[in-house]
Formats: structure tokens, sequence, C-alpha cells
């Protein structure tokens, strides 16, 4: 893939440098942050996956590489839990070397020609091959711990599912998104522009925003409510304290702005 963008080592790494320093960024930005761990972030791997659709596998796996470590500085409390170098050998492994280095894998349908399907599988891939390392954490090293030492397998099944599952939704939908306006297959980053369209392209960019935001805003709202806040369990039953109201008058007010904004894009291109 890094051939075919015939592009210089110096700038891949450039790219790499400025797409990681954004992903760390982004993990910082917690929409949701569960008292019992996990968060979701504002899809803080979505850059690294960028890198991997453009430059391939190898590139993309030193990119992870270096955002796992980046992540394991962050979070270097985690191993205090643990007294045995096996423990903390684990625990970096699988919560992240591997866990955030799998975002190699996000160019994997690079192939597709619909760049924002392309992306959002290859997002999808990369959320589900996390959880999978996260899951197995849970169910091994912090058995006993976070997780009860009973079942711990379908525990942690169901504690890493209440921020892996919002953590995918939104990382697939800002792939999507983003995989929709700007076309990251060629040397030089650009627009990915639609037959006919002469103007407004932006207004169709506020209105796929302004419904990507609302989806957030909704996971994030119904997914809060699944982790019992005094002992961590996956709960289902919390989703009748979800302030469902709001979540019906986000959706129906981001459906509206994002009609007219669409309509009025429309109408200026047929008038170009």
């Amino acid at each position: 893939m890094a051939q075919t963008l015939k592009v210089s080592k110096s700038r891949m790494l450039a790219e790499g440098a400025i797409m990681l320093a954004l992903a760390t960024v982004l993990s910082l930005l917690k929409i949701l942050d569960l008292p019992y761990g996990g968060s979701v972030t504002v899809a803080c791997m979505l850059p690294c996956i960028i890198i991997s659709y453009r430059y391939g596998l190898k590139f993309g796996a030193l990119t992870g590489l270096v955002f796992a470590i980046m992540q394991q500085l962050l979070g270097l409390k985690n191993l205090s839990y643990f007294t045995t170098w096996q423990s903390v050998v684990a625990i970096i492994l699988l919560d992240y070397i591997v866990a955030f280095g799998v975002v190699c894998f996000g160019g994997l349908f690079r192939k597709i020609s619909n760049q924002a399907t392309g992306l959002m599988l290859g997002s999808i891939l990369v959320c589900i091959l996390r959880f999978i390392c996260h899951t197995i954490s849970g169910a091994t090293v912090w058995a006993g711990l976070s997780i009860p030492t009973n079942a711990a397998l379908i525990y942690s099944i169901g504690y890493n599912a209440t921020y892996m599952v919002p953590e995918t939704i939104v990382t697939a939908l800002a792939a999507y998104y983003i995989g929709s306006v700007i076309d990251f297959r060629e040397a030089s980053i650009k627009h990915v522009s639609s037959k006919g369209e002469t103007k407004a392209p932006y207004l169709k960019w506020i209105a796929g925003l302004v419904v990507v935001g609302a989806l957030v805003f909704d996971i994030v709202s119904v997914f809060m409510h699944l982790q019992n806040a005094e002992t961590g369990d996956f709960d289902i039953t919390g989703l009748a304290s979800a302030n469902w109201t709001l979540v019906a008058i986000v959706s129906a007010a981001a459906l509206v702005i994002a009609g007219c904004l669409f309509i009025i894009s429309s109408k200026k291109n047929k008038n170009a």
C-alpha cells in the first residue's frame, strides 16, 4: 500500500507522528468513564487505523506499537494492583501492547471500492480484536480483583462490553463519516467530491457531523447505565433509568437540522 501511494518515508513518519499525537489526545477526551474501569473515548484509535489504511500492515503495526506503549504509560497505575511479574507482563501484553496494537488491521478492507465502508469495517474489526484482548485479560489476570473468579469469562464479556460496544459504534460511525468526506487513498489527502456536486459541500459535512454527534450522545446516554455503579456488573435493567425523553429530543433535533442542511445543499447544487 505504501508503495502505491509513492510517498517518502519522511512523510510517512511525519503523518504517523501527527496521527499518534492526535490519537493520544483523543484517548484523554473521555465521553464516558465507567466507575469500575473502561471508558468511551472520542474514537481514539481511528487516527492510527487511518495510518494503517493508508500505508498497510507493517507501518500500521509500528504505529500501533508506539500507540500501545503511550497508552501503557498513561495507564501505569493499573500495574500497581499486581504483585507478580507474570501478572504485570500479562497486563502489559493483553490490555495494551496487543489490545491497541491491533490497529494495524485497520486497512485490511482497503480494496473495497467504497472507502467509507472499508474504513468502517476495518474499525469494527480492530475494536472486536481489542474487545477479545480485554475479555481474555479480565477472565484471567483480573479475575479475583475487579472481576469475580466464578464465571469469570461470562462476567468479563459483559463487563468489557459496557464500554467496548459504544466505543466500537462511535469509532465505526466516525470512520464512516470521515471516510465519506476525506480521501486517504491518494498521496495527497483531499476532499471526496460527489458527482455533480459543485457548491455547498460543507453543508453536507455539517449535516453528517450533526447526525454522528447525536448518535454518539444517544449511545453514551444509554450505555452508561449498563454497568452497575456499585458492583460493576453488566445490568440491562439499568436502561430503565436512562433519560429516553432527552435521547428522543436530541435524535429528532439532529434529524431535522441535518435534513434542512441536505435540502439547502441540494438546491444550491441544482442552481449551480
